[in-house]
């Protein structure tokens, strides 16, 4: 199996979401990808970019209570998870959880560390790290991914 790296300095919110339309275009049915970064690093406004540019229209907003939120996309079934309130295994399997990670659905899972005894393993990982004037975006995956044009 290949492994694609990339390293990308992104400096406003304009190049997170413009990176999130060329990732978007990389993800197929069945993949689960994990975010991680501080409060406030970019990775709901990643997702954000995601859903629109897999065909969501309307607003987009973060699951930290909630949990997930789903989206029926056209290419597949979308699941947004926000783990930071998530408190321990039992509530995963009493809510279902495990089932959205399927063949047919796309994973975006934010905070994954505070649940990795349950979930699946990712097929990308996405971590960011703040600058004083933006982002870098570290992506890790375990298939080729075309990359090139990620920032602008």
């Amino acid at each position: 199996m290949t492994e694609t790296y990339s390293t990308q300095i992104l400096k406003d919110e304009a190049a997170t979401v413009h990176a999130a339309e060329v990732l978007a275009t990389q993800l197929k049915p069945g993949q689960v990808i994990y975010l991680h970064g501080d409060l406030g690093a970019g990775k709901t406004t990643l997702v954000r970019g995601i859903l629109h540019a897999l065909g969501h229209v309307g607003k987009v907003k973060s699951p930290t209570y909630t949990i997930v939120e789903p989206y029926n996309l056209p290419i597949a079934s979308c699941y947004h998870f926000d783990l930071y309130r998530f408190q321990d295994a039992d509530e995963w399997e009493a809510a279902g959880f495990r089932d959205y990670f399927n063949s047919n659905s796309i994973c975006l899972v934010e905070w994954p560390e505070r649940a990795e005894q349950v979930l699946p393993h990712a097929d990308i990982e996405i971590r960011f790290d703040i600058l004083p004037h933006g982002r870098v975006l570290h992506i890790t995956s375990q298939h080729p991914l075309a990359l090139e044009g990620l920032c602008q």
